[in-house]
This record gives structure tokens, C-alpha cells and sequence, in this order.
């Protein structure tokens, strides 16, 4: 019944912003963890960042400071604002929802993929130089 779908994906140089979403259908996004996550050719995918139902935000140490996630209730939307983009970024952005229902989660719980059981088609970010 869930279905997500990332958009907002594209080709920036180095140091410009980007912003993608993920829009859910079949599920209340402020009711769950949805993380985002990230693989670039050749490497795992990866934990980027996530944000749990009490509107904490987790982030890995190699966005921190750079990218902001954040949801919008009303359009049922969860948003990753990406700054200061680099090469390293360039990746496959993906977003995932949990069916974790507590109101708080933990990194442990967040960055670990075996967490989420929803995962939407990925979108392109390519950083050129």
C-alpha cells in the first residue's frame, strides 16, 4: 500500500544547493522514520540523513552542517535541503520509511538499512567540478 517517490534530483556544480523530496501515498510520513540514503557507482549505498516522528533530525558526519532534512505535515512530503554540494555527493538519493511507530529513534536505528521496509525509486544528483 506505500509508495514513495523521490524527486528534485539533477546536475549543479560544486558548492550550489539542491533540494529533493519524497512524497508517500498509503502512509502518514509524521507517523514514521524516513530516512535518506545515498549510493554512488561502485560503493554501498549509505546513510545520509533521517528524521523520526518527534521531528529529530540525524545526519551523517559527512553532510553534517551541509544538508537540513525536514517535513512538511501538511503536504505529507519529507525534504532533504542539500548546501555546499561537492563531487562526493553525486549518488543515487533514495528515501526509505520505517515502520517504527515509538516517537523517538536513535542513529543506531536510523543509519542501519534493515530499518526501513519502504524504499522509493531514487533520484539522480550529479556534482560536476
Amino acid at each position: 500500500q506505500v509508495q514513495l517517490v523521490e524527486s528534485g534530483g539533477g546536475l549543479v556544480q560544486t558548492g550550489e544547493s539542491l533540494t529533493l523530496s519524497c512524497a508517500a501515498s498509503g502512509r502518514t510520513l509524521r507517523d514514521r522514520v524516513t530516512g535518506w540514503f545515498r549510493q554512488a557507482p561502485g560503493n554501498e549505498r549509505e546513510f545520509v540523513a533521517a528524521i523520526d516522528r518527534s521531528g529529530g533530525t540525524y545526519y551523517a558526519e559527512s553532510v553534517k552542517g551541509r544538508f537540513t532534512i525536514s517535513r512538511d505535515n501538511g503536504k505529507n512530503t519529507v525534504s532533504l535541503q542539500m548546501n555546499g554540494l561537492e563531487p562526493g555527493d553525486t549518488a543515487v538519493y533514495y528515501c526509505a520509511l520505517s515502520p517504527r511507530t515509538a516517537f523517538f529513534a536513535s542513529m543506531s536505528y536510523v543509519t542501519a538499512q534493515k530499518s526501513y521496509e519502504t524504499w522509493g525509486p531514487g533520484t539522480q544528483v550529479t556534482v560536476s567540478s
